[in-house]
């Protein structure tokens, strides 16, 4: 029998059958009492709660208004949090308020006044949002505290120094090593990838040590354990990527396969960095199976993804991906090469490193340190017969030339330059002492892009203050505008959730060839590149505002404007 079903039906809002049919859903479902009475129709969720109210004198909060994500990072209470299926939301004159389902589980107030140092109030808020919020938080095993068999807490840890002898031996498979350090990494690991994070930040300081996880593109501390144990987290962690643990000195790299499952592994890339407190350790994510290479999920609009595909239609030229590291530059190669993917061609890259795996093409992993570079795999891509070749970058004139070469003889070639603009990758070319004719008989298309953060569907908020934005765009609609709720909601992390493309899609017409020849400058070739139909980034991107896919503070983050 529920504690909480038994209140309800002393206080007569429910009868003794209609208690016994909620305790046989609640133990047969697994379900709480109040999810319960809710499904069995017995009392809506609005009276529900408004009864519980009255019955224990409690405030009922919604989790979508409240702060509970940077609180459960500041006070790092998971054990708690997923043991009782309760949140902390509000801080406020000393006194911490805690969310819960079912007021009436013991030791709750006691457990959190102990962890916290703050006096605790309880409030209600619905079970299925409090679960919904701690998947977000914590990742999918994260419904009960029975599913955690690889959680640990800071007194698990505090009394780590030194590497044990179990330790020091390596292991491929890091789940199935059951050292205290070994548990925690692979938990970190874990929660991750389950956040679709790209990287996860190892950070020693002086007086405290901080795990942060890049999402969506923004960096998210995540955990904090003691500072003494940064040796300890850096020697395990370098231990694993197959370093030299003795040296501390100079930075080192290395890779770390992780078996998240039976059928799924992870690739990570490590890197460490000698700091003035330690170690920093920084892992890349290298999971190409979560790769949405769908050419329709990427953000092109009709113009742009036509403009795309008809320059992949061509039997011979160059495209040209440009941004900055992270835009998303080969995501958007690879949904290309994903199209012209079949039996009848031969398509072939070299990269460094190889982050996505596509059966049917030849991926070549580059090695600097015995001389193979991006120019020595095109030279030897051109006698393997290609159809299409894709160079991870063109860092240099000799790269430069053998891919304007391979272009002009008869093969497809797609590359990326880091430049700002589309019309700037021209002039970064010419500067790399391609000669403008070259350049003309070899390009087809040049592609810019960034990434922008989407708006969360369920919780975001009309934009009220419009001046700034009319200030920057001059042509803004009459449509509503949309901002991030900055406190976010179970489905989101502060508002956002995935992101998407923003494009400038310069085809290389006759028009801009004769511009190019005549060496114009880089605002002139924009210029004529719009009069024919191009957007730019920042118009993109006001076209994605006005469709509230994003909002503009984060335009004014990736575009600066």
């Amino acid at each position: 029998m529920s504690p909480l079903s038994a209140v309800l039906r002393q206080a007569k809002v429910i009868s003794v059958s209609q208690q016994s049919t909620i305790d046989e859903l609640t133990t047969s479902a697994n379900r709480s009492v109040i999810e319960s009475i809710i499904e069995l129709g017995i009392l809506s969720s609005g009276e529900l709660f408004q009864t519980l109210t009255l019955l224990f004198g409690l405030e009922h909060i919604e989790l979508a208004q409240s702060d509970y994500q940077s609180l459960c990072q500041r006070f790092g209470l998971r054990e708690l949090i997923v043991r009782y299926h309760a949140l902390p939301v509000r801080l406020a004159d000393g006194r911490l308020t805690v969310v819960v389902g079912d007021p009436t589980v013991q030791d709750i107030e006691n457990d959190f006044r102990f962890a916290s140092g703050y006096h605790v109030d309880l409030a209600l808020a619905n079970p299925s949002d409090i679960r919904g919020a701690i998947r977000h938080l914590y990742g999918e095993s994260s419904g009960s505290a029975d599913n955690q068999p690889l959680e640990l807490t800071e007194d698990d840890l505090a009394s780590l120094v030194t590497l044990t002898e179990g330790e020091l031996e390596s292991s491929d498979d890091l789940s199935i090593d059951d050292s205290p350090v070994s548990r925690f990494i692979y938990q970190v690991l874990v929660d991750a990838v389950r956040k679709k994070a790209s990287d996860i930040h190892f950070e020693p300081y002086e007086n405290q040590y901080r795990i942060r996880l890049r999402c969506d593109g923004i960096l998210i501390e995540s955990h904090h354990p003691a500072s003494r144990l940064s040796r300890r987290l850096s020697s395990r962690l370098k231990i694993l990527a197959k370093l030299d643990i003795a040296e501390r000195r100079i930075p080192q790299d290395g890779r770390i396969k992780l078996a998240i499952s039976d059928l799924k592994t992870i690739d990570l890339r490590v890197s460490t960095l000698p700091t003035i407190w330690g170690e920093k350790v920084v892992l890349r994510i290298l999971d190409g199976g979560a790769v949405n290479l769908d050419i329709d999920q990427l953000g092109y609009n009709v113009n742009q993804k036509k403009r795309y595909l008809d320059a992949l239609k061509q039997p011979q030229g160059m495209i040209l991906m440009t941004g900055p590291t992270g835009s998303g530059k080969t995501v958007s190669l690879y949904s290309g090469l994903k199209i012209l993917n079949n039996a009848q061609r031969n398509i072939s890259t070299a990269e460094d490193p190889v982050e996505i795996h596509l059966d049917g093409i030849n991926q070549v992993q580059l090695n600097n340190k015995i001389g193979f570079g991006f120019a020595e795999a095109l030279r030897a891509f051109l006698r393997q017969d290609p159809d299409v070749v894709m160079v991870g970058e063109i860092r240099d004139k000799q790269t430069a030339e053998i891919a304007v070469k391979a272009s002009q003889t008869g093969h497809l070639v797609l590359s990326t330059l880091h430049t700002n603009s589309a019309a700037e990758s021209i002039i970064r070319l010419k500067n790399m002492d391609v000669e403008p004719y070259n350049l003309v008989s070899s390009l087809s298309l040049i592609i810019a892009q960034r990434l922008v953060r989407t708006l969360c569907v369920h919780c975001k908020q009309p934009e009220t203050q419009l001046e700034p934005i009319k200030n920057v765009f001059e042509n803004l609609s009459h449509d509503t505008i949309y901002r991030a709720n900055n406190q976010g909601c179970n489905q989101c992390t502060y508002g956002y959730a995935g992101r998407v493309g923003i494009y400038e899609v310069l085809p290389f017409t006759q028009t801009i060839a004769n511009a190019v020849m005549e060496e114009h400058s880089i605002s002139d070739i924009e210029a004529l590149a719009v009069s024919q139909g191009m957007q730019t980034l920042k118009q993109s991107g006001l076209e994605k505002m006005h469709l509230g896919v994003t909002s503009f503070e984060e335009l004014q983050r990736v575009l600066y404007c």
